[in-house]
């Protein structure tokens, strides 16, 4: 697991880097960034890493404007000496928020939120992993955050440029990530279907030949607009729902 840090205080990175390696021994912190100009920089130059340890509040201003860049493709654990910014953080690829002094089992209780939402097990290497009944995304329902179950989960689909999950239940959410990063994080057990939806194997009742040798996707519950396999996907599509 490749780990960056966001912090301005040298000491606090340094103890920050030792909870993080104390409790995932295989992660590797590969950067550690002390201002937004540097982040910035940093990941203009370098791949995304698994996921981000960052302070808010830094000498140039808040790391905030560090992840409009990302566009919150990287999960981020805020560390940081105010709660005043728990909303705008999770609003902000932010899966959780550790209020400063941290410590080993603060630090290790996010590493778990994180794994758990990945799916994968402690000291497992977080690769396309299957959905289980435990992981789960946080969504967002007036002023609440509120974290729905991956297994309860029907269905994300993007309409007006927003992301929208529908459930099993047919309760609607809106979503603060895109179907890219949804799709890595929902695993295997949940197919793009086309641009437009991200689909749960449990979700299809069947599917069906349409024209220009697509195939129409019937779910469970209705939906708005027919859902449909382009023709260069359908034998893909019918490998993944036969469960290969």
């Amino acid at each position: 697991m490749k780990i960056v840090i966001i912090e301005d205080e040298p000491l606090t990175a340094k103890d920050l880097a030792a909870c993080i390696r104390t409790a995932e021994p295989a992660a590797d912190v590969v950067a550690t960034l002390a201002s937004v100009g540097e982040a910035k920089a940093w990941f203009d130059r370098n791949a995304a890493p698994d996921l981000i340890f960052s302070d808010i509040q830094l000498g140039d201003g808040q790391s905030f404007a560090v992840f409009e860049r990302l566009m919150r493709v990287v999960p981020v654990i805020f560390c940081t000496a105010y709660d005043a910014y728990a909303l705008e953080a999770f609003r902000a690829a932010g899966i959780d928020y550790i209020l400063k002094p941290f410590n080993e089992e603060s630090v290790g209780a996010a590493l778990l939120k994180y794994r758990a939402l990945k799916g994968v097990a402690p000291g497992a290497s977080v690769v396309a992993p299957a959905v289980s009944a435990a992981a789960a995304i946080l969504v967002y329902y007036k002023d609440k955050i509120l974290p729905v179950k991956m297994a309860e989960i029907a269905l994300f689909y993007l309409q007006h440029e927003m992301v929208r999950l529908v459930m099993f239940d047919s309760k609607e959410y809106i979503v603060n990530k895109s179907l890219e990063e949804l799709e890595g994080l929902a695993g295997v057990s949940f197919y793009r279907v086309n641009r437009q939806y991200l689909v749960n194997r449990e979700a299809i009742k069947d599917a069906s030949p349409y024209f220009g040798r697509k195939l129409l996707v019937n779910l469970s519950l209705p939906t708005e607009e027919k859902i449909t396999v382009g023709r260069l996907k359908v034998n893909h599509f019918l490998e993944w729902l036969a469960g290969n």
